[in-house]
């Protein structure tokens, strides 16, 4: 199943009210595994950036003049996410502006039922807890040490490795159908993806351990020493 995953970067929080979408960034995944196929674009917003804004992002007006503008972006950006669902956090923030922008262009919206919202995932995962991107990455251990300020394609990567952990981490695609490939998914899901982890575990299959003659004659001589013994009580 193709997915993508992204993120954007706007100069405010409604689009209603004139706020313009300045930079998206998405990652491709297929059945939960990173592709290497990335999109990333910024916009010219064709208004000031707020201060505000732009301690969020590090976006300026300066930076953004010479940038294209959505309308002459937005088939690029159609023919990537093609009609997969798209996944990001608090994702009807990114829905809203996405869709604002593609109306601005006469362009059809993209259907909210392709919407998967990983903040929502969080939600019901851990309730009452901090569902923030930061605070989720230090939850599950996906190194964020690189992201200083907000960036659409970097928060992409991030939220990539944040899905696959809320739909299960390393276990994600074990079945008992295929007992002969479980360990090798287990050791390596993170590194078919290309994504990190923290703590990485290796495990390893259960050792045998046999006794010797003496010891099973020491153990039988133990039991007949038990007065009672619970399990004669449930003959």
């Amino acid at each position: 199943m193709r997915e993508i995953i992204f993120d954007t970067e706007t100069t405010g929080f409604d689009p209603q009210n004139g706020d313009r979408m300045v930079e998206i960034g998405c990652i491709e995944m297929i059945d939960k595994v990173a592709s290497g196929q990335t999109y990333h674009c910024y916009y010219n917003p064709e208004r000031a950036m707020p201060s505000q804004a732009e301690e969020v992002h590090g976006l300026s007006d300066k930076f953004l003049s010479d940038k294209p503008l959505f309308a002459n972006k937005a088939q690029e950006l159609l023919d990537f996410i093609q009609d997969s669902n798209l996944v990001a956090h608090n994702a009807s923030f990114d829905f809203g502006f996405i869709n604002a922008e593609l109306e601005r262009c006469g362009l059809e919206a993209v259907a909210m039922g392709r919407m998967v919202d990983t903040l929502a995932m969080a939600k019901k995962l851990h309730p009452g807890a901090k569902l923030s991107l930061d605070a989720l990455c230090s939850r599950y251990g996906i190194d964020r040490s690189h992201r200083v300020k907000h960036g659409a394609l970097l928060d992409a990567e991030l939220l990539a490795q944040l899905y696959v952990e809320l739909n299960g981490g390393r276990q994600i695609g074990l079945g008992l159908a295929d007992d002969s490939k479980t360990e090798e998914t287990v050791l390596d899901v993170h590194t078919q993806t290309g994504l990190s982890r923290k703590n990485d575990k290796i495990y390893r299959e259960p050792r045998q351990f046999e006794i010797s003659p003496e010891e099973r004659m020491q153990h039988e001589k133990f039991i007949t020493t038990i007065k009672d013994p619970i399990w004669k009580q449930s003959r």
